[in-house]
């Protein structure tokens, strides 16, 4: 089987062989059913294939489609006038990269369907090419713009700015100008248009760039569409079979064990309160044809807008994930409002994890172990700016952990918190330094996805700080600040914290953890 990792083009993927996980169906009621459509998906999740299919469609590529679900749904085929743009290959950081890449887009189509000769500026030439084209085919036109978001998440929350009739203006605002102006054309043109379709990493607000036209569709949490891009289980189960039995066999392990492996490595996105599971594309072909189970989508880009942003937001990723938000928390985002929240749960290092029907509330959480290990080690490193780097401690912790030595453990935790600048630690007040603590531990025991943790698990009489799971021993840590350690012993035993464990036939620990303000570091340690 070939694996169309980095192919985004339908086209080739159809003429070249490779795996198409059919998604015409949707796409069908997708086109039949409206007009004007956003859609927000992490990167590297199939936007620019689907882009990429539309157009195709749209221009009656009919022998494209043979085989494929669309091939009995379509009955006319006909070939509209497709304009299609994509923001992806350019660097916006460039003041005049967006206006000379919209130049570029709208010439090329007035060179095909002509060009109304009363236009000046670049709005009015690209609503007068629409017009054109309409004229001159009698069909309407289908506009498709990937990465549309591209031009701002450049310049995001960076201080490089530009002088435009004498005033001076963020990279980020002349920017979102540009585009405002130009999405404002899809008002006015609404009689020369059959589709229209805007994909993106973010959806910003609405008194952003697409203030200047009728709303969009924004299908981005529609549960009717939510698998439109990615791979669901049954796809998986149903077009990937034999490379689970023979990822299996590399592994030696059986199926139903390499199944969990991949679902937890992979699985975990949720679009829509359906909570449809859907896989990361990326990763599960590269893992298909590399035979390995790795981080391939993490590495494949760094996020740094997000740690940008992380870095002036006063709220620790402990105390945002593993919450309930209404949709209008973390869905619609300014770009000029420094909240890293919706930023983080578009760009797919958070998901839904769960659905409350009654509150309409969602809850938000990391997908899986590759995203959990891959942004909280980046976080960390920003955060701790250590002289050990953060992975690397957890990695000896891990294996600590998996012996059972949990003498060694305490002594890789001592020496990497005393690893810490001063500078780095908060030493505001009480609060503040507790909070310090708590995320340093909370963005350690992160990065160890490995096994099974869990962030203050609840009980009948309280909440554990920590419990870990190993196919050995059980851990439950519970930490204090300037109290002796058998208070946290004493706390484990009195809660009950052990109990649903007691007919686990591993080893369990319990271990209570004191930092010093002082020290900056472990103080007291008692293992029970």
């Amino acid at each position: 089987m070939k694996y169309p990792i980095g192919v985004q083009d339908f086209r080739s993927i159809v003429e070249d062989g490779y795996v198409y996980v059919d998604k015409t169906a949707l796409i069908y009621d997708l086109v039949t059913n409206g007009k004007i459509y956003f859609l927000s998906r992490p990167r590297r999740f199939g936007k620019s294939l689907l882009v990429s299919t539309l157009k195709y469609y749209f221009e009656g590529e009919k022998e494209l489609f043979k085989g494929l679900a669309i091939d009995s749904l379509e009955k006319d085929w006909k070939q509209y006038p497709v304009f299609h743009l994509s923001f992806g290959n350019h660097n916006f950081s460039n003041p005049q990269e967006l206006a000379e890449s919209l130049e570029a887009f709208v010439a090329k189509y007035e060179e095909i369907y002509g060009r109304d000769k009363f236009a000046i500026n670049l709005g009015d030439r690209f609503k007068g090419v629409l017009k054109c084209a309409h004229d001159k085919t009698g069909l309407r036109c289908v506009v498709l713009i990937d990465e549309y978001d591209k031009p701002l998440l450049d310049v995001l929350d960076i201080s490089d700015t530009i002088i435009e009739n004498n005033v001076e203006k963020s990279l980020e605002e002349y920017n979102r100008n540009i585009l405002k102006g130009f999405y404002a054309v899809f008002k006015d043109a609404d009689p020369d248009l059959q589709f229209v379709l805007l994909t993106g990493v973010t959806k910003f607000s609405q008194v952003s760039v697409f203030s200047g036209f009728n709303q969009p569709y924004d299908i981005s949490m529609t549960a009717k569409y939510d698998a439109l891009c990615g791979i669901t289980t049954e796809e998986l189960r149903s077009v990937f079979a034999d490379e689970i039995k023979e990822l299996a066999g590399n592994f030696n392990v059986t199926e139903e064990e390499m199944w969990l492996q991949l679902k937890r490595h992979y699985d975990g996105y949720h679009f829509s309160y359906r909570m449809t599971d859907i896989y990361n594309p990326f990763s599960i072909l590269n893992a298909f044809a590399n035979m390995q189970i790795s981080d391939y989508w993490f590495k494949s880009g760094t996020p740094t807008y997000l740690i940008r942003l992380l870095s002036h937001c006063e709220e620790n990723l402990n105390e945002m994930v593993g919450k309930y938000y209404d949709v209008q928390d973390f869905v619609d985002y300014k770009a000029d409002v420094e909240q890293p929240l919706p930023m983080i749960y578009q760009s797919g290092y958070l998901t839904i994890k769960g659905y409350d029907h009654d509150m309409q509330q969602y809850l938000l959480d990391f997908p899986n172990d590759e995203v959990t290990k891959g942004f909280i080690s980046l976080v960390s490193a920003n955060y701790f700016n250590s002289k050990e780097q953060p992975s690397t401690a957890a990695s000896q912790m891990v294996r600590a952990l998996k012996q059972g030595d949990t003498d060694k453990y305490r002594d890789l935790l001592t020496s990497f918190l005393a690893s810490i600048p001063y500078s780095a630690r908060r030493n505001e007040n009480e609060r503040e330094q507790e909070r310090y603590f708590q995320y340093t531990v909370y963005l350690l025991m992160r990065m160890m996805s490995v096994y099974t943790i869990y962030h203050e698990k609840q009980t009948s009489q309280g909440r554990a700080d920590f419990v870990v799971e190993t196919p050995k021993y059980i851990y439950i840590f519970e930490y204090k600040l300037n109290r002796p350690a058998s208070e946290a012993i004493a706390q484990i035993n009195e809660k009950g914290y052990a109990r649903e464990y007691a007919n686990d036939s591993r080893k369990l620990f319990k271990i209570g953890c004191t930092f010093s303000t002082e020290t900056g570091t472990v103080s007291d340690w008692m293992v029970e």
